[in-house]
Formats: C-alpha cells, sequence, structure tokens
C-alpha cells in the first residue's frame, strides 16, 4: 500500500545556496522596535518588585536617607525660658478677678445665691447652720446666717462661699453649730444631734440601731427630725466596728 506524496524537488542550479530566493530574502526590524524588547528583556521585574539584569541577577535599589529638619522653629533662649517659668510661678489668684463680698446674713438662701452670681461667685455651697445635716432642698425656704467671707472682704471670684441656713420659721443659733465627727476613732457625742448627723458621722459599715425613746415606739422616718437622747457605746469610747444603738424623739420634744 502507497501513499501519494508530493515529487522530490531537484535542487537548484546556478546558485551556491540551494534555497529559493524568497527563502534567502532578509527581513529588517526597525532598531526602535529592537531597542523596545532589548529594554524589556533587561528591565523586567520578578515577583518580589527588583528590576532583573543580567541572567536572572537582581540589581539592588538604591537606598535615600531622609532626614527631617525642623523649620520655622527657633530654639528658646535663656530669657524666653525664664519668662514663663516665672509666668507658671505666678499664683491663680493674680489672675483671677476680684469683688467685695456683700453681708448676705439675714437674706433668703436663694436670693444670697443669686446675688453672688450677679458678682461673679459661682462657686456656691450652703450647710445647715444647727447642725442637723439637713439638705437645702428648696433654696427659697431656707434664709441665711452665717457666711464663711467676711462682709467687705475684696476676694477673688474664684473664692469659695458657704452660707450657714436654717428654716424661715426657725431662729438663727448663736454661732454655727458643727455637726459631729468621728475621725479621731472615738465615739462622738451625739446627745441632742439629729440621728441623720450621727449616722453621717460613723463609718457606712457601722450596724446602727435607732429606736423611739417613748413608749410609742413610732418609726423614725426623716431622720434629720430626730433628736438623740441616749447612745450606746458612750461618747469616748473607741469605734472598732462595734454596733451603735441611739434613742430619739422628735425635735420640739424633751428627752425621758
Amino acid at each position: 500500500m502507497s501513499y501519494n506524496q508530493p515529487p522530490a524537488q531537484p535542487p537548484f542550479a546556478g546558485s551556491s545556496d540551494a534555497r529559493p530566493k524568497w527563502a534567502r530574502k532578509r527581513v529588517a526590524i526597525p532598531a526602535a522596535l529592537l531597542l523596545f524588547f532589548v529594554g524589556v528583556g533587561v528591565g523586567s521585574e520578578d515577583g518580589s518588585g527588583q528590576e532583573k539584569t543580567g541572567a536572572g541577577s537582581a540589581a539592588p535599589r538604591p537606598t535615600v536617607t531622609v532626614t527631617e529638619t525642623a523649620v520655622g522653629k527657633p530654639a528658646k533662649s535663656a530669657a524666653a525660658k525664664e519668662t514663663k517659668e516665672t509666668q507658671d510661678a505666678k499664683p491663680a489668684s493674680d489672675d483671677g478677678e476680684k469683688a467685695t463680698v456683700p453681708d448676705f446674713v439675714g437674706m433668703g438662701l436663694q436670693s444670697a445665691q443669686d446675688k453672688a452670681q450677679e458678682l461673679g461667685f459661682y462657686s456656691l455651697d450652703s450647710h445647715d447652720a444647727l447642725g442637723r445635716d439637713r439638705m437645702q432642698a428648696f433654696d427659697r425656704n431656707w434664709k441665711v446666717c452665717s457666711q464663711n467671707t467676711k462682709a467687705g472682704t475684696s476676694a477673688s471670684t474664684d473664692t469659695e462661699l458657704d452660707f450657714g441656713a436654717v428654716k424661715l420659721e426657725e431662729d438663727c443659733p448663736a454661732k454655727d453649730q458643727k455637726p459631729p465627727s468621728a475621725k479621731d476613732g472615738k465615739m462622738p457625742d451625739f446627745k441632742g444631734k439629729s440621728v441623720n448627723a450621727a449616722r453621717s458621722a460613723l463609718d457606712s459599715g457601722t450596724s446602727l440601731t435607732v429606736e423611739d425613746a417613748t413608749p410609742e415606739d413610732r418609726w423614725i422616718l426623716v431622720e434629720s427630725n430626730w433628736q438623740v437622747c441616749t447612745q450606746k457605746p458612750a461618747a469616748g469610747v473607741a469605734l472598732n466596728g462595734q454596733p451603735v444603738t441611739l434613742t430619739a424623739v422628735k425635735f420640739g420634744e424633751s428627752c425621758p
């Protein structure tokens, strides 16, 4: 069985090169195109982002060092530093405004506070002048009996003004009655003081029992309205966590 094959071509005569002219034709490649391919081959990058030159060798990139220089911030002179230190050393009160403190005694507590704020005093406080540790919930129901800064004093408006006050129907005491304190670690004398003030003087963890001193066995709800008649332990005893028991009656009543 034979396959049809093209006949063999005889060699061309008259030439040393046996190829036809079309096979011997040279293809001219433009120089610009040649440079492009060369540049791509030389400047190609690998996966790491480095350019390759030659046979796969990576060309090191130049290292650029950037030095930051502060511009427009000249060094402070010794005189400037000294001036700043002098200013920082001044008391804060020297820079604050001052005002003359009025006589607030006899004024309603709300009116006294309004007047103080008109003069620039905004740090205000008040306390129960009878030492019962009552809260001045409605300032219009209280009147000023004393003030911590003497009237006529020129004081910084940053000064805290504290007013001793009683209710409108009450008489001012000759002197502010301070609430009792157990800061020295001893049992205070609570007799005549409000139950509320006694509770405030003791440690918050103290086990405190308060009973009606009369046989009526009334509930003691508003402790600032009740005064202590008896106490256990006695005044002066060292406090070491022992329970405290008080008996009391309402203010205006006599202890039995």
